[in-house]
């Protein structure tokens, strides 16, 4: 049994099965709803029903409180429908957006390499293309782990059947534990997706500014190579960030598309180089790296930040006393399952991402 969702204000309807959450079907529909955890805890995806029959499902008191719940409120990633609903919901769709539907498939593992000591690079066959943009994540299961775990797309989407992984142990990590000391290639896997709202915006003239630090490099990498296949003619800076030599990995080929194309530059920097002798690069933090590079001044520029939450809040105050504006910076924080909900948050420096 199914029953209709009328999403309002866009007036978009989607069918909902019988157990299935409404975030769940308008995904795999292509319809946006916002979102960030996706499991009840912090109320992103929070919408009012209108009209019909919802059941809250698990969400979190937290996320919930009783007076909403009372208001007609729920909270998408949990809610069910027991009739057909109407719902409201805050949607500000990007209009650089392409809605790819939510697809579940099934992958082969076909290669794993070690990028750097705590990252490894795991290659995957789909049983069949996934379309996506550039910058957008997966989420997938793993053996052990409750719960799916989301890493963001490193292959341009020209590679839409295979998918390339940057997986960064994580102390005391079901899933990432697997992948690091279990996972073999052969072994098959399911994962959906596409998800995510970390895309390069098109329509938004100037440069592009990539800053990437640690397993955040995927995002950035996925989206220069795509730009760089795209022939794309604003130059495309990227700053890469890691402690020390053996992790600063893809440095080869970031190096040899600097060669290759006059508009990319890369700007690789180590903030612990201390014991790296022959380090000629710059030594110090990635947002450092750019305030160099660009001598503090980045207006006219489009900056796109991934990795590790005090990177991304050192960048965006590094990126904004040098003239760049809410409007002219994007970021995917990289946050593991271990982190609290009040961490997927957006930055306080910000209304919307």
């Amino acid at each position: 049994m199914s029953y209709t969702v009328t999403v309002e204000p866009t007036g978009d309807q989607i069918e909902v099965e019988e157990g299935q959450t409404i975030l769940q079907a308008a995904l795999r529909q292509g319809v946006w709803l916002p979102f960030a955890c996706g499991h009840g805890t912090c109320a992103t995806c929070k919408v009012q029903v209108l009209d019909g029959d919802v059941d809250v499902g698990e969400a979190s008191p937290f996320a919930l409180m009783d007076v909403e719940r009372d208001e007609g409120k729920v909270l998408a990633c949990c809610a069910t429908v027991d009739s057909d609903v109407t719902i409201e919901a805050d949607i500000d769709v990007d209009p650089d957006f392409e809605g790819y539907p939510v697809e579940d498939c099934r992958a082969r593992v076909t290669d794993i390499v070690d990028l750097s000591p705590t990252i490894k690079g795991v290659h995957l066959k789909l049983d069949r293309p996934m379309t996506f943009q550039a910058g957008q994540y997966i989420n997938i299961d793993l053996p052990g782990a409750d719960g799916p775990r989301a890493f963001s797309l490193a292959n341009p989407p020209s590679r839409a059947d295979e998918v390339e992984l940057h997986i960064r142990l994580v102390d005391g990590g079901a899933a990432t534990t697997y992948v690091h000391q279990q996972l073999q290639v052969g072994d098959e896997l399911s994962l959906s997706g596409p998800y995510g709202q970390f895309f390069v915006r098109h329509s938004q003239p100037g440069d592009l500014i990539f800053i990437a630090g640690g397993s955040g490099l995927s995002s950035p990498q996925s989206m220069i190579l795509d730009l760089l296949e795209q022939n794309d003619e604003r130059n495309i800076t990227l700053f890469q960030g890691a402690r020390s030599l053996p992790e600063l990995y893809n440095r080869e080929l970031f190096e040899g598309l600097a060669r290759d194309h006059d508009n990319f530059t890369y700007v690789p920097a180590l903030s612990q180089a201390e014991d790296d002798a022959d380090w000629t690069g710059f030594r110090g933090y990635v947002h450092e790296a750019a305030i160099d590079h660009f001598d503090g001044r980045f207006a006219g520029n489009k900056a796109y930040l991934c990795g590790p939450p005090p990177m991304i809040d050192s960048a965006i105050t590094a990126l904004m006393q040098g003239r760049l504006f809410e409007r002219d910076i994007f970021m995917e924080k990289f946050l593991t399952a271990a982190d609290g909900a009040e961490d997927a948050q957006r930055s306080a420096l910000f209304k919307k991402i």
